[in-house]
């Protein structure tokens, strides 16, 4: 039980089956009571990952639309949204001048670490499925959750 602060690495597997579905859809299941927060911004990220796998051929349109208007309510009526302030975009300021973050991904990390000001005490775990981001959100002292099953190389 806890709050977990899904990065859209790991967010999309919620809609699209891929590795590491399994592993999130045990982290929703209300039993565990969990809370789920995304940054505002997964909205445009959610959707330019469903569109670019619908111009890809993976996915079919009507199916795009329905994975669009599913996580839309999702935002609405389960998750915790943490809004884009300019707190946060400080803070993505600093994480790229101490991480070899991309824009988005320094925002995103940025977005649970201010979350994590204003939980009074409850440290939120980052759930995302980039190794890169998981290494600096360690390296800022948050708990990680990678959905993606290691393997043995």
């Amino acid at each position: 039980m806890g709050v977990y602060y899904v990065d859209t690495s790991a967010l999309v597997k919620l809609y699209i089956h891929e590795p590491g579905t399994e592993q999130m859809l045990r982290l929703v299941e209300p039993e565990e009571g969990n809370r789920i927060a995304v940054l505002a911004l997964a909205r445009v990220e959610f959707r330019a990952a469903v569109r670019r796998r619908e111009r890809m051929g993976d996915i079919d349109g009507e199916v795009v639309v329905s994975l669009i208007e599913r996580f839309a309510r999702h935002v609405e009526k389960l998750y915790m949204v943490q809004h884009l302030s300019e707190a946060t975009l400080e803070e993505a300021l600093g994480l790229v001048d101490r991480h070899s973050l991309r824009a988005y991904d320094a925002i995103q990390l940025a977005g649970c670490l201010t979350l994590s000001e204003t939980l009074g005490g409850e440290d939120p775990r980052f759930v995302c499925a980039d190794r890169n981001l998981l290494d600096a959100a360690r390296g800022e002292g948050l708990a990680t959750f990678d959905p993606i099953p290691a393997t043995d190389d």
